[in-house]
């Protein structure tokens, strides 16, 4: 049978290809693949401790999950994330601009809600006290498109009356750009606190979406923060 692995960041160094193919025997495993992985690329050995792996679209709870003819494996590092719809998260190629954000809080807000709150994550210029000249987003599409619209849909079914929205950004985006938006609108301003906090967090925690910062002197590292969940 074969597999499709799709390898993001730091996987994305160590096997050089965004996309392989693997012919595996039938009944083959998610600890086949990575058996067959780590044969064929030595530097991934380091990365599996902190590697979660998705079996089309959803992380595989143990490496004993079956693959079948077809499937899609993702490798998937420590998350660092840091158009649009009325009740779904959204990716957008490059930077959020002004636009949007005045559409995200367009759509959370209406005459019920008494408290709007608007987080804008901006790129700075500096991390650990190297200068920072740029920064690469870069996300495994369909599933972050779904978990980001499933955070938005668990949120606000804890809070009735809440609306959430969320956009983030991807490619390259300089100093100053702004990342990503996360509205959130209530019928009071302690839960729109509350709400707009704990998407941020879970963005960060869930949604397969990676940064790569650009330094000053030429180099460049992945920024890993959160093992993905």
């Amino acid at each position: 049978m074969i597999v499709r692995v799709l390898s993001f960041a730091t996987a994305l160094d160590a096997v050089g290809s965004a996309e392989t193919e693997h012919d595996l025997p039938d009944g083959s495993t998610v600890a086949d693949l990575v058996e067959r992985l780590t044969a064929a690329h030595p530097g991934l050995e380091a990365l599996w401790p902190r590697l979660a792996v998705a079996v089309d679209g959803e992380v595989a709870g143990d490496r004993t999950v079956p693959l079948h003819d077809g499937a899609e494996v993702a490798l998937l590092p420590p998350v660092s994330g840091g158009s649009c719809g009325a009740s779904a998260g959204r990716l957008r190629d490059g930077a959020v601009d002004a636009a949007t954000v005045a559409s995200v809080r367009a759509a959370v807000e209406d005459a019920s809600k008494g408290a709007v709150v608007i987080f804008v994550g901006n790129v700075r210029n500096s991390f650990g006290g190297r200068p920072v000249e740029r920064l690469t987003y870069s996300a495994y599409p369909a599933m972050a498109e779904r978990r980001l619209e499933r955070i938005v849909g668990e949120l606000e079914a804890a809070e009735p009356g809440t609306r959430v929205e969320i956009v983030h950004g991807l490619g390259t985006l300089e100093v100053g750009d702004a990342s990503v938006v996360i509205a959130t609108a209530s019928a009071h301003r302690r839960q729109a606190y509350e709400v707009n906090r704990l998407a941020l967090e879970r963005l960060k925690a869930e949604v397969p979406i990676w940064k790569r910062e650009h330094y000053a002197d030429g180099k460049s590292a992945w920024r890993e923060e959160e093992p993905l969940e």
